[in-house]
């Protein structure tokens, strides 16, 4: 009996011997709020408990502060917000201070207050206040998504001081959700980091290796009697747009709104009545010779924000909503002998979009996204007759997003995802549904994630459903971390509607492992090494397509110094299905290797450099391919103010072979040889942490030159000549792709949450069949192309409905 006694014992103490006791504040109500300027001699602190001994968590864990840089925590709060205090001791000459813009960190030591006000260990809220007194704010989920395209409006006050720098912020609470509870217990921890050493301590303690960060969060107590306010922010604007090419001269003015609504206390809707994106940026436009589409970043500021939700099981691809119009191609196919289509409308214009969002306090996440797209035209032309017709390329459509997401356990969730296209007509119309786990262990040391997804397709000529499956297992935390991951989808898989998705009909298996040093030694701070098995099947017909081995090796030093490395190589036969554009028709190469090395130098100086060079071959006997790239990226940080970061990219590819186009049956191939240059500058000046001036510009040349004689792709993969295809006798596939842009921008914050934007932007495009010209010579002849001026100005006004309401009752009594 003692026997069985002591191993329950030992038993307990093993399964709770990892558990943390958690820090605990407790804060009291004032009836005088702090006045938020950096200086804490406000009734409110003098009595406030005081939070201290914050703990490293990297590059190592468990050290405490050295005795000249203690951090000190306070809090309060009222019935409209909760106020927060640090005194971060130091020595002033080591702060770092870089003037930033909102959300970018630069290099400058931060204060960080990351709150979860149901305390469930998944969702939290960070805020970031800069010892240049800028500011940045995000939503976290339990799989470490930091959404900083998320802004609330909160204020905050820096002052430097002969021993460190103060820190004050005010949170209302209509940048939380929380419930209606009378007494209420928050999840809460403060982060500090010193830019200089890159150095973070946390107030409650925090194991890396392990789990999310939310599960090591701390707490406040004391908090009583609050009610979640009305939460409505309204945001009008007004812009104007002006441009000019070739000759031609538009002008567009617009007033808008933009508001966001807490329906609940835990769910906000965000609307954009009437849209207006005009100042929305340049892509990154490459010359594109591979069989799938070129992916773009979001640019709209209402689609990339409070959108971590919506992008569960990767099924979401904003940029379809106004994209391309489905039609277009189907105009051009019966497009008669003389017809030419001669102005279609190159922007699908957003009527407007809506988005609800948030979480219960029972862990349900629950995320709703429509938008609508008007109706778009095209004009064709009878080059012969000069009789005109009208055609639509996209119909009036409807986009729509629904998100269930139910966590549980701290570290587990199972959603359900839907995405559904809807257009008028007899068009094409698009349902898209996944089921989605992730299972975590209670101590996060291994974890199961599995997903299951179906397309719909109700298209002209009749249906088309496919469906998808991945699961992955493996151990998640700890040194050594590795998993198996199988992929399939049929051949009819296709989420293309709103999702993106660049191949279907796989059936992959991928093992990973990875052993991470996290405890510096005595020259570096962390190190990872990194390994990696793939084997690639078709799902239909069932049959091997390729494999692919490789490894990494990653290590950042003491002296803030990072580099690495990484080589891969595909043995033997490789069978690529997608390049041949037609169902079946394999490509073979074999042998593939290719490996690049990169080092990042320290930002803290005045001058640092990033450089990258890579290189790719084929151990083929009838096949000479070989290319290269090297990246070379100095930046300059001439004073606090101002940043300057050029890059130059060289790329090389001499030898490789693709699709040139098709004739007849014939499925025609080139060997071709690649250059690609770009250049790009990004520079920035802050007059204050809340007006800016901002460049950015981008020159991308690419120049592809075929040999003579061309060949023809056999039905087991393999190339012939000789069938007497040459650049000459068919359309010319050389090409010579040349584009320019340039944005320059003013934004200054005159009051928190509202902006005045300016903008001037230029662009250049050229692209021609003349491969031979050198770099210099496709320069000249794009500055010769007609160039795009657009000027814009956009004023946006923040109001919040409770400030509204407070000056309204003080102007009646």
């Amino acid at each position: 009996m003692k026997r069985f006694s002591c191993v329950i014992f030992i038993l307990f103490f093993l399964a709770n011997s990892t558990a943390q006791e958690k820090k605990v504040l407790n804060i009291k109500k004032t009836e005088i709020p702090p006045k938020i300027d950096g200086v804490l001699d406000d009734d409110a602190w003098e009595n406030a408990q005081i939070g201290n001994d914050f703990v490293q968590f990297r590059p190592d864990m468990g050290i405490a502060e050295r005795p000249h840089q203690k951090s000190q925590i306070q809090m309060t709060y009222n019935d409209d917000a909760v106020f927060i205090a640090a005194y971060l001791h130091d020595n002033p000459k080591e702060i770092r201070q870089q003037f930033t813009s909102r959300d970018n960190f630069g290099q400058s030591d931060f204060f960080a207050v990351i709150v979860n006000p149901n305390n469930d260990g998944q969702n939290d809220t960070e805020f970031f206040v800069f010892s240049t007194g800028a500011q940045a704010d995000a939503v976290v989920s339990s799989s470490s998504n930091e959404d900083f395209g998320w802004n609330a409006v909160w204020v905050s006050a820096v002052k430097i001081v002969d021993d460190g720098w103060i820190v004050e912020i005010k949170i209302p609470y209509s940048a939380l959700r929380f419930s209606n509870k009378e007494v209420q217990t928050w999840g809460i921890n403060f982060h500090r980091h010193f830019r200089k050493t890159r150095e973070q301590y946390s107030w409650n303690p925090i194991d890396p290796t392990t789990g999310y960060g939310g599960l090591y969060h701390g707490e406040i107590t004391g908090i009583e009697n609050i009610e979640p306010p009305t939460r409505l922010s309204l945001y009008p604007y007004s812009s104007a747009h002006f441009e000019t090419y070739d000759g031609e001269t538009t002008d567009e003015f617009n007033l808008g709104l933009d508001l966001k609504y807490g329906i609940s206390e835990n769910f906000t809707l965000d609307a954009t009545l009437i849209p207006d994106f005009s100042q929305a940026g340049f892509d990154d436009v490459e010359l594109n010779l591979g069989p799938f589409e070129q992916q773009f970043e979001e640019q709209r500021q209402f689609f990339k924000e409070g959108v971590d939700l919506f992008n569960k099981g990767n099924l979401f691809y904003s940029r379809r909503i106004g994209n391309n119009p489905v039609n277009y191609d189907n105009v051009v196919d019966t497009l008669g002998e003389n017809e030419e289509i001669t102005n279609p409308d190159d922007k699908i214009k957003t009527i407007n979009a809506i988005k609800v969002s948030g979480r219960s306090k029972n862990g349900l996440g629950i995320g709703i996204l429509n938008a609508i797209t008007e109706e778009s035209f095209a004009k064709i032309t009878d080059t012969i007759t000069g009789e005109k017709r009208k055609v639509i390329v996209e119909p009036l459509a409807n986009y729509s997003v629904l998100v269930l997401d139910q966590q549980f356990n701290k570290n587990s969730s199972v959603s359900l995802v839907n995405t559904n296209v809807s257009r008028e007509g007899h068009y094409r119309d698009a349902n898209v549904t996944g089921l989605l786990t992730r299972l975590n262990n209670n101590k996060n040391t291994y974890g199961i994630e599995a997903e299951v997804k179906g397309s719909f397709l109700n298209l002209q000529e009749g249906n088309k459903n496919g469906y998808s499956s991945r699961f992955e297992i493996g151990k998640i935390s700890g040194n050594y971390q590795y998993s198996i991951i199988h992929r399939l989808a049929d051949d009819k898989y296709d989420i293309n509607d709103l999702g993106i998705q660049f191949r279907n009909n796989y059936n992959d298996i991928h093992t990973r492992f990875s052993y991470r040093i996290f405890k510096p030694t005595e020259k570096f701070n962390n190190q990872t090494f990194s390994a990696w098995a793939n084997y690639h099947r078709l799902f239909n017909p069932s049959t091997y397509t390729g494999n692919d081995i490789g490894f990494s090796y990653w290590v950042f030093t003491k002296k803030i110094f990072a580099y690495g490395f990484e080589f891969n190589t595909q043995i033997g036969k490789q069978y690529d299905y997608f390049e041949s554009r037609e169902e079946n028709k394999p490509f073979i190469y074999k042998n593939w290797f290719n490996g690049e090395a990169w080092f990042s130098s320290n930002y803290d100086k005045i001058f640092a450099l990033d450089g990258r060079i890579g290189l790719g071959t084929l151990f083929d006997r009838d096949r000479d391919y070989f290319g290269y790239n090297i990246r070379v990226s100095p930046r300059i940080r001439l004073n606090d103010r101002s940043l300057i970061v050029y890059s130059i990219d060289y790329q090389t590819r001499n030898g490789s072979r693709g699709y040139v186009t098709k004739v007849g049956e014939d499925i025609i191939f080139g060997q071709r040889y690649r250059e690609i240059i770009t250049n790009s500058i990004s520079g920035s000046y802050n007059f204050t942490t809340k007006h800016a001036v901002f460049l950015t510009f981008r020159n991308y040349w690419s120049a592809v030159t075929y040999d003579h004689d061309l060949f023809v792709l056999q039905d087991d993969g393999t190339l012939s000549i000789g069938d007497g295809y040459t650049v000459e006798n068919i359309d010319n596939p050389n090409q010579n792709f040349n584009i320019w842009n340039l944005d320059l921008k003013y934004s200054w914050e005159f009051a928190p949450g509202s902006q005045l934007i300016a903008l001037y932007r230029n662009q250049l495009t050229n692209n021609t069949n003349a491969s031979q010209d050198n770099y210099i010579e496709s320069l000249n002849s794009l500055f010769k192309e007609p160039i795009q001026h657009i000027f814009s100005l956009r004023f946006i006004y923040y109001i919040d409905y409770n400030n509204v309401k407070k000056a309204f009752k003080k102007k009646v009594s």
